[in-house]
């Protein structure tokens, strides 16, 4: 018989797989099976955003083929634009965490964003971000050699890795490199000479300036005979993805990712070469890995519990999604990732952000800490009047927005809002009732993935209780 899923359960699957849920959302989850769970997770996940894209997300890009003959008051006048540009786009993206139904999705999208890496500080085309953040999001869950094929040619990348000037009498060996060591294979399992003669395939990809998008320029490809892994053959791009896809290592090396990702920094090699020869047999279809993963005995170990460090951006939507935080942007959400360390469309380089205990260090820790006080100090004015009882918790038709400066909005303080007596209503508590030893135990168990470190005050009232907890170091855990 399959074990069903307890509330501490449900919670850990959502959180790992997702964002940390709301009541709501953790209900839907208790009582039902593992399987059950995972099936309906990846049932559930979205190939598009819900959040209204960026008013220029259709247009051309900005520089183009005028970028070489603006006077410097233009350029100025679209450099400012260009920077307006990327914080909505910021934001958009933070919105979309914040929001979606599908919060696998986004964690998919973070994923392929830090592992098919481009950065707006090279691109400097918000549109071209734009379009390769849909692309990740419509693969995010499909097949990782289609993705592998559409992201490799995406304008982006391109320029990120410098494709597009590649000419076969000059090869860039920038993306072939990264391409092997970054996105398929990993280090150790090519060699040098494997890189020189895999960048003479990619010769001839190229980016059309007037639109910025992909062009193949059979002019610049260089048609000659390669040897790659000891093959031979006329190889052009797509036929060097395809030898890559052909060899097990990339399987390997795309699920040791995944496994560090989402179950624990130390992979069981045995588990993960199992689920690794399923995805490949799969023709690399994403689910079949995610599922493998979300249901390896590995996953559910209660020992693997609190043993991955919250991002950035999971740090800032699980408090948004967990707590029903409003805001009256969602550029304060983007804003607080990049505080903490985490600057959404910017990694720092082509390896991406290094993730785990590298996310904290004493300026992004104090930074995580403010964050939480932040959200406290705008209890004072949602709550100002008394504490709301049960009857505020919300029903199942509210949806989670930016709070709309149109209309009546909720008090705010510094744009957020924090209602803390409904959170705490379904405890039984107020804000400033002291929570039993049972209230404590739920609360802990609602926000920590493992026991707080801290010493807990035990005559605190519960918004100084829960205020504790989330300052503890137990709460950067997952």
């Amino acid at each position: 018989m399959q074990r069903l899923l307890s509330a501490d359960d449900a919670r850990f699957l959502l959180t790992r797989a997702g964002f940390a849920p709301d009541t709501r959302e953790l209900a839907s989850y208790v009582g039902v099976t593992r399987a059950a769970a995972v099936d309906r997770l990846l049932a559930q996940v979205r190939r598009t955003a819900v959040t209204a894209p960026p008013e220029w997300g259709g247009d051309p890009p900005l520089y183009g083929a005028q970028g070489k003959t603006l006077t410097d008051d233009e350029r100025k006048a679209l450099n400012q634009r260009r920077n307006r540009m990327t914080q909505q786009l910021d934001g958009w993206w933070a919105q979309e965490m914040a929001t979606t139904p599908s919060p696998l999705t986004e964690r998919m999208t973070l994923f392929w964003h830090n592992h098919f890496v481009s950065s707006d500080d090279k691109v400097r085309e918000p549109a071209l971000l734009y379009r390769q953040n849909v692309l990740l999001r419509r693969e995010a869950l499909g097949n990782f050699g289609a993705m592998l094929h559409a992201v490799s040619k995406d304008p982006a990348m391109l320029i990120y890795l410098d494709g597009a000037t590649s000419r076969k009498e000059r090869p860039n060996e920038n993306f072939a490199r990264e391409v092997m060591e970054l996105f398929t294979l990993g280090e150790g399992n090519y060699t040098e000479q494997d890189i020189k003669e895999a960048a003479r395939a990619y010769t001839g990809w190229s980016v059309g300036r007037p639109t910025m998008t992909y062009l193949w320029r059979p002019n610049f490809h260089d048609d000659g005979v390669k040897t790659v892994f000891g093959q031979q053959g006329n190889f052009d791009g797509d036929q060097m993805l395809d030898l890559l896809l052909a060899r097990p290592e990339t399987a390997r090396f795309v699920v040791t990712k995944l496994w560090r990702e989402f179950v624990s920094p130390t992979p069981d090699m045995a588990q993960v070469a199992r689920i690794a020869d399923d995805f490949r047999a799969s023709g690399y279809e994403i689910r079949v890995a995610m599922r493998g993963l979300l249901s390896s005995a590995s996953f559910w170990d209660p020992r693997v519990r609190g043993t991955l460090v919250k991002s950035p951006a999971e740090f800032v939507v699980d408090a948004v999604r967990e707590f029903d935080i409003g805001y009256d942007d969602s550029l304060f959400l983007a804003q607080r990732m990049r505080a903490l360390g985490q600057d959404l469309f910017r990694p720092p380089n082509v390896k991406g952000w290094p993730g785990g205990d590298a996310w904290i260090d004493s300026s992004t820790l104090l930074a995580r800490k403010q964050f939480v006080e932040q959200l406290f100090r705008a209890t004072e004015m949602a709550n100002a009047g008394g504490g709301h009882g049960a009857a505020s918790i919300p029903d199942a038709g509210m949806q989670r927005v930016a709070l709309n400066r149109g209309g009546t909005m909720p008090r705010t303080v510094g744009g957020v809002r924090f209602d803390l007596a409904r959170w705490l209503a379904p405890y039984g508590l107020n804000p400033v009732d002291v929570p039993g030893a049972d209230a404590q135990k739920a609360m802990q168990r609602a926000v920590v993935a493992v026991a707080p470190v801290a010493a807990q005050v035990a005559q605190a009232e519960s918004a100084a209780y829960l205020q504790t907890l989330l300052m503890d170091p137990a709460y950067q855990l997952k």
